[in-house]
């Protein structure tokens, strides 16, 4: 992936609109669908959250009052950051519990209900299938995951299951296109199985293993 200078993503997407080349090097990006293959940049983000106070709080309030005024569900991933804003919050007032607390609390058995575990995030059902000789198939080919894991977690599911040596040796594709490692399963559906039922038909082979 071009390493593209930290823009904001509005001033980038406005940017992409017209020119498929890195800001930064003029290196194409994508000839003809430059804007998927960029990603978030975290650790940026959570730099500004820090400092610019409130900015993260009232980012969330928008994004939360904007799906309740369409009469949606909150996505869960919206959920989640609003807990760890809540928790940060309640640290940063002094009233986060005492250490002897805390690790006495770890010790005890949560209920189901406590262990989330992204079952809150919108989910994706998936069929995974090999297309090579040169790779055996799952045993079991699907699964059902958050939409927010990415291709990059798939890759390192299938290695592990198939005790491959590294998830590098991997192409996932769908519509025999090669995902990108940082596409979320959400954009794989939006952006290449929009209008196709449920479940998402993934293909994965051996790097440079021509179809």
């Amino acid at each position: 992936m071009v390493q593209l200078l930290k823009l904001c993503r509005s001033c980038l997407v406005k940017y992409l609109e017209e020119n498929n080349t890195c800001p930064t090097c003029r290196i194409v990006i994508h000839q003809s669908h430059p804007l998927q293959y960029i990603g978030h940049d975290r650790t940026m983000q959570d730099i500004v959250y820090k400092l610019v106070p409130g900015l993260q709080e009232a980012e969330i309030k928008k994004q939360r009052e904007f799906y309740q005024k369409l009469g949606m569900e909150v996505p869960g991933d919206i959920k989640g950051e609003l807990c760890n804003m809540k928790t940060h919050l309640d640290q940063r007032n002094g009233d986060a519990k005492s250490e002897d607390t805390a690790n006495k609390e770890a010790g005890e058995e949560k209920p189901e209900e406590d262990n989330d575990y992204h079952r809150s995030d919108e989910q994706v059902s998936i069929c995974l299938e090999c297309n090579s000789s040169k790779l055996r198939g799952l045993k079991r080919k699907w699964i059902r995951c958050s939409a927010q894991a990415t291709v990059l977690h798939l890759k390192k599911f299938i290695a592990k299951k198939l005790n491959l040596t590294s998830f590098n040796e991997l192409d996932i594709l769908c519509n025999e296109e090669i995902l990108g490692k940082d596409h979320t399963l959400k954009f794989v559906v939006v952006t290449r199985w929009r209008f196709k039922k449920s479940p998402l038909l993934l293909h994965y082979r051996p790097k440079m293993d021509l179809l």
